[in-house]
């Protein structure tokens, strides 16, 4: 299945199901609705929640990489795609939605 974000202030973004319940997670919302609404009084939050995530997540990396090194091995590259790369286009969106003043809803 797919997430399917909307909002009159940008293009809509799509995103797989353990993609989009992931970032709904990390922003608060409900990851078992099959649809949704986000206010723009909610996505200062919203951003900050997901700035924060990915933030942790490289720490976290960093962190593994240096323990790695310090014990003279090498982390295996990362495989997939970041959070970082996947919440960057949420991350505008909300922006943008946010200056507009317009909502964003969503469905699976």
């Amino acid at each position: 299945m797919l997430y399917k974000f909307k909002s009159p202030a940008a293009a809509d973004l799509i995103m797989l199901e353990p993609h989009g319940r992931r970032v709904l997670g990390l922003i608060g919302k409900d990851i078992d609705a099959r649809q949704g609404i986000l206010l723009p009084e909610q996505m200062p939050a919203a951003i900050a929640a997901l700035e924060t995530a990915v933030t942790r997540e490289e720490a976290e990396r960093r962190a593994a990489e240096e323990e790695a090194a310090a014990r003279g091995e090498e982390l295996p590259p990362l495989e997939g795609v970041t959070l970082r790369q996947r919440a960057t286009p949420f991350i505008e969106m909300l922006r943008r939605c946010q200056q507009a003043g317009k909502e964003i809803v969503w469905g699976v």
